[in-house]
């Protein structure tokens, strides 16, 4: 048998574990041969095609 919770978690204990599951926003970058978007630290798709 699984284990049962103990005691009820408050709202504000829960927002403050999930405080760090928030999406991040991305970076794009302008590739320098082609000036198509790219991600940092990435090979170029359009670039890549070519």
């Amino acid at each position: 048998m699984g284990g049962v919770p103990v005691k009820h978690h408050t709202k504000s204990k829960v927002g403050r574990r999930r405080s760090h599951l928030a999406l991040k926003k991305k970076s794009i970058l302008v590739c320098e041969k082609c000036g198509g978007p790219k991600m940092p630290h990435r090979v170029c798709g359009q670039c890549r095609k070519k």
